[in-house]
């Protein structure tokens, strides 16, 4: 047993994985979800089973599968939260009363802005605690919960950028996240975690503009290599262009969806379009069973809405995403540039990008609370 321990925050498709694949190699793993109904499975079964794409079994053994936050943070040395960035801010307020000096908080992925959001929460609500909060760029792995205390992960990344916030902190959190994972990297800074934010590109503009597929079949097809079409991929491109000259609007150098492919699963191709159906991590990904889904009311508000208030600050056309945004609001029937993450919600209203820099990567760089 490895003497870290971890708790995993969040028991759906990646959480699960995440818990299962840390116990079966031997860590003290606690997971949290705040439905205990969800979990009751789990902890009955005192584990989850899990697969892997290469036809591996294992079992996670869990040290304790809860409800109870508290008892799921305490001692517990790494905290990596693995909920929809909708959840960000309940979970922030929730751990913010009972964590301790030195744990560190790792949000898996952060979407765009998520520690900036999370931190602010923190601070907000009069937390003490010195931790390290984090973000990933994306999610480690390709997974889904397959049962009550079943997983499956169709494919693990072979880097991901990481950072802490302030980057200062980056170093020091790498060096316990090595015990974990092996494949986090470090990043600049939470700017380049969240404008590298792959799931912008592809959730929402897959699932809205095959959103009468999705319905009439209710996702049986693949998501990934079916539902990317020639004039699919060229909105992809199109949307993908648009976070890539937001961020060098700020200063960030981000990397296109086909550099990412090619970097975290070895996938080519002349165009996106090609190497997306190059991804053998793709295969067998079917479609959500219907359009009120993560990859909408998750990856609107907390991707393309706060991609689109950085594009509009600093003069960018955001026209591609702002189309998404707008579709997203009418199939939903709901205003997700009110629900998203605005610029007030992650400490960046009205500073420069001088001002901005300074907070993500300096210790003591002036904050606004």
């Amino acid at each position: 047993m490895n003497n870290l321990q971890i708790t995993v925050i969040g028991a759906g498709h990646g959480g699960k994985a995440m818990a299962a694949e840390l116990a079966a190699r031997g860590f003290s793993v606690r997971l949290y979800n705040r439905t205990y109904d969800h979990i009751e499975a789990i902890a009955d079964r005192g584990g989850i089973e899990l697969t892997y794409w290469d036809g591996r079994t294992a079992f996670g053994e869990l040290w304790m599968a809860t409800s109870n936050i508290e008892d799921a943070l305490s001692g517990a040395q790494v905290i990596m939260v693995v909920v929809p960035a909708s959840g960000h801010y309940d979970v922030a307020a929730a751990c913010a009363p009972y964590l301790q000096d030195g744990q560190i908080i790792v949000l898996n992925p952060g979407r765009t802005g998520g520690a900036l959001e999370f931190r602010q929460v923190l601070n907000d609500s009069k937390c003490t605690a010195d931790v390290i909060v984090a973000e990933a760029e994306t999610f480690l792995f390709a997974s889904r919960s397959v049962g009550p205390a079943e997983a499956h992960i169709f494919r693990r990344k072979n880097t991901l950028p990481l950072a802490a916030l302030p980057a200062c902190k980056t170093p020091a959190l790498l060096n316990t996240l090595k015990q974990i994972y092996p494949q986090f990297i470090a990043a600049r800074n939470v700017l380049y975690t969240s404008l590298d934010n792959m799931g912008a590109v592809f959730h929402p503009t897959l699932t809205l503009l095959n959103a009468g597929w999705i319905e009439h079949t209710q996702g049986e097809f693949q998501f990934y290599i079916e539902g990317v079409t020639p004039s699919i991929a060229r909105m992809l491109e199109r949307v993908d262009r648009e976070r890539v000259t937001v961020a060098m609007s700020m200063g960030v150098r981000a990397q296109s969806a086909t550099e990412w492919l090619s970097r975290a699963y070895s996938a080519h191709g002349d165009d996106l379009h090609d190497a997306i159906h190059a991804n053998p991590g793709y295969r067998g990904i079917n479609a959500p069973r219907a359009i009120y889904h993560r990859y909408v009311f998750e990856d609107v508000p907390y991707s393309l809405v706060p991609i689109a208030a950085l594009g509009r600050r600093f003069g960018v056309d955001v026209r591609g995403i702002e189309t998404l945004i707008d579709l997203a609001c009418i199939m939903h029937g709901t205003d997700y540039r009110h629900r998203g993450r605005s610029l007030a919600r992650m400490g960046l209203e009205g500073l420069s990008i001088e001002e901005i820099t300074r907070m993500v990567e300096e210790e003591n760089a002036p904050q606004r609370l």
